[in-house]
């Protein structure tokens, strides 16, 4: 009998992490089982972007065979995660009148709403590709609708869409890298929301959250707020930012640094409240950056859920204090679900791990994730704009 296998690919700065999983269907596939991992360091990146493709096919090539072993199972497809400072958000709204004589508004509708937002829009992003179009509100001659707008009667039908997009030639380059160690592309996901799979709860997403992930040399933020993601941002800033601050502040090499900042007992004595005067400093910034995103989109001390962090860098201590004092909302660490029995706990597998997540639900008709995207921007229309509403 043949098995359900999905395998996501997370091709970070600072490591390549593939997981492979088995998954059941229904609600057996909202956590599939990992059966394999690989991992090998990345070269050939930075801030997310590939300035070395030999470097970052070798870095693929290691991760899955690693991966092929511990899992048994030979990868031929996998859904990619991207991320670094070339993921964007771009909002646009779009209108229709409605076509039947009735006033009844049918899924074409809104299909043709979604299109005119998309087309608006098309013109801002140039050398972009649009990888996730998701309906944030719907307006029936004016007035907000709360849930399916499908079935109620009106004349104008409006829609006010996130895009999120990426550099198309970076896509292009991820992909071609994948694919040249013999792995077809399935799909591709922003890596801020594959994470979000993993490490929030629907309460957290219904409430209003952002979730930070601090990367080695990026900080990702996804906004929620009743289920759906709406807004992303990425900051050229990480945690690689505060090891190259202490190897300066206390004359270190860059490994020393990297122990000190983890917490590790070094040979170098130093003076606790310099080291501790760096690190805030730093974090101060990156606190800052989200605090000025928060405020750009209106949501600045409006989240009830808080703030969410994860990634590499949020394992600083103090760092949970120093988030709720900045940013005056809850703060608390991600505590990432692997599934039952998982052979991994670390949080930097979320992303590979929502990967899994994703594709094992992408043929559902309701997604249990709670966030529908259109895959490859084409799959079943209403399947996939059903999974935004309640």
């Amino acid at each position: 009998m043949a098995r359900n296998i999905i395998t996501g690919i997370d091709i970070g700065t600072y490591q390549v992490k593939i997981i492979v999983a088995e998954y059941g269907k229904g609600k057996d596939a909202y956590f599939p089982r990992i059966i394999g991992t690989g991992f090998s360091e990345s070269k050939g990146l930075r801030h997310g972007y590939i300035i070395n493709s030999s470097d970052v096919v070798r870095s693929i090539r290691s991760a899955i065979e690693q991966a092929e072993k511990s899992s048994q199972s030979k990868i031929k497809r996998a859904y990619l995660s991207i991320g670094g400072v070339g993921l964007e958000e771009v909002k646009s709204k779009g209108e229709v009148i409605i076509t039947r004589a009735d006033g009844e508004i049918t899924d074409l509708d809104i299909r043709k709403a979604l299109d005119d937002s998309e087309e608006k829009v098309s013109a801002r992003i140039s050398n972009r590709k649009i990888i996730h179009v998701i309906p944030l509100r719907f307006k029936i001659d004016g007035e907000v609708v709360l849930g399916r707008p499908v079935g109620m009667k009106g004349m104008r039908l409006e829609i006010e869409t996130l895009f999120v997009t990426c550099l198309e030639q970076h896509l292009n380059d991820l992909i071609q890298a994948v694919e040249e160690v013999g792995v077809e592309v399935d799909d591709v996901m922003a890596s801020p929301i594959a994470a979000s799979l993993v490490t929030l709860t629907k309460t957290q997403k219904m409430a209003g959250c952002v979730l930070a992930n601090i990367g080695s040399e990026t900080v990702s933020s996804v906004v929620f707020e009743d289920n759906i993601p709406i807004s992303l941002k990425v900051f050229p800033i990480g945690s690689t930012d505060i090891t190259n601050d202490i190897a300066l502040g206390l004359k270190v090499s860059l490994e020393e640094a990297e122990q000190i900042k983890k917490g590790a007992i070094t040979s170098t004595e130093y003076p606790k409240k310099k080291l501790d005067e760096i690190i805030v400093a730093r974090l101060s910034d990156i606190f800052e950056l989200i605090e000025n995103h928060l405020k750009k989109i209106g949501k600045n001390g409006l989240l009830p859920a808080g703030i969410i962090m994860t990634g590499g860098g949020s394992g600083i201590t103090t760092i949970e204090d120093l988030a709720k004092a900045a940013l005056k909302l809850p703060s608390k660490l991600a505590t990432p679900r692997f599934g039952e029995n998982a052979r991994i706990k670390d949080a930097s597998w979320a992303v590979a791990y929502g990967l899994c997540i994703w594709g094992s639900t992408a043929d559902e008709d309701e997604s249990p994730i709670g966030i529908g995207l259109a895959q490859k921007t084409g799959g079943n229309f209403l399947q996939w704009i059903k999974q935004f509403l309640p």
